[in-house]
């Protein structure tokens, strides 16, 4: 994670048009993952994309619990506009860094983006999905769903929602964070092995979040937590 940072300066220029979405992947790197929808309200699909960088450099060699190479180069998630002349545009705005397939302080975790539900678009707003499986080093699983919706020229954070289940007792955790409202709620009691006998219980509170979150302020802490 330390380095994925070092690549955002040197990607993409502030505004650049193409007819191609290939023009906006730098040499040497790929996609992963994509999907189309109107983010801008303009009746026009646009496009988003993940993309990852192949350096050999960056697959570190293992000799632990894990995978015996992890691949940890650096992966930005895009979002292309097109305009009415069917030409795609970027805004070094609308790009966010995201979790590289392996992690070299917990070598045990599993892809966090391609072993969860990944990027969508459903009714104009972007959802992105990261979940967390350690097969060594911890027993919980947990999900971390994102959603942004694209306003002010910039796309911001409006719901945050996590779901944590422990392996072993079955006991699950959920919470949904409303950044419009400025509410969050948290859920307990539920059990996954137990659920006749289970009730869960939720509270609710303020969230305290004076600035709103964006793809730029978010991006070197996309899993900021608000516990």
């Amino acid at each position: 994670m330390k380095n994925i940072f070092l690549y955002g300066t040197l990607l993409f220029s502030l505004f650049a048009f193409a007819q191609n979405e290939m023009d906006f992947v730098p040499k040497n790197w790929k996609v992963i993952a994509k999907t189309q929808g109107d983010l801008n309200a303009d009746k026009i699909d646009d496009l988003v994309l993940v993309i990852e960088d192949t350096r050999k450099e960056n697959f570190i060699s293992n000799d632990g619990l894990g995978e015996p190479t992890l691949n940890t180069n650096p992966r930005f998630l895009l979002v292309l506009f097109k305009n009415s002349e069917n030409k795609f545009y970027l805004d070094k705005k609308n790009k966010i860094a995201i979790h590289p397939e392996g992690d070299v302080e917990n070598t045990c975790l599993e892809d966090p983006f391609l072993s969860g539900k990944g990027i969508q678009i459903s009714r104009g707003l972007l959802k992105l999905s990261l979940r967390y499986f350690l097969s060594c080093g911890s027993w919980e699983i947990n999900v971390n769903d994102y959603m942004f919706r694209f306003q002010n020229n910039q796309f911001v954070l409006i719901g945050y929602d996590t779901f944590s289940i422990h392996r072993s007792s079955g006991e699950i955790e959920e919470s949904s964070y409303n950044f419009l409202t400025k509410k969050k709620s948290i859920t307990k009691g539920e059990n996954e092995f137990f659920p006749k006998k289970s009730k869960a219980k939720t509270q609710w509170s303020k969230i305290d979040a004076k600035n709103e979150l964006t793809f730029s302020n978010i991006e070197k802490n996309l899993d900021f937590g608000w516990q």
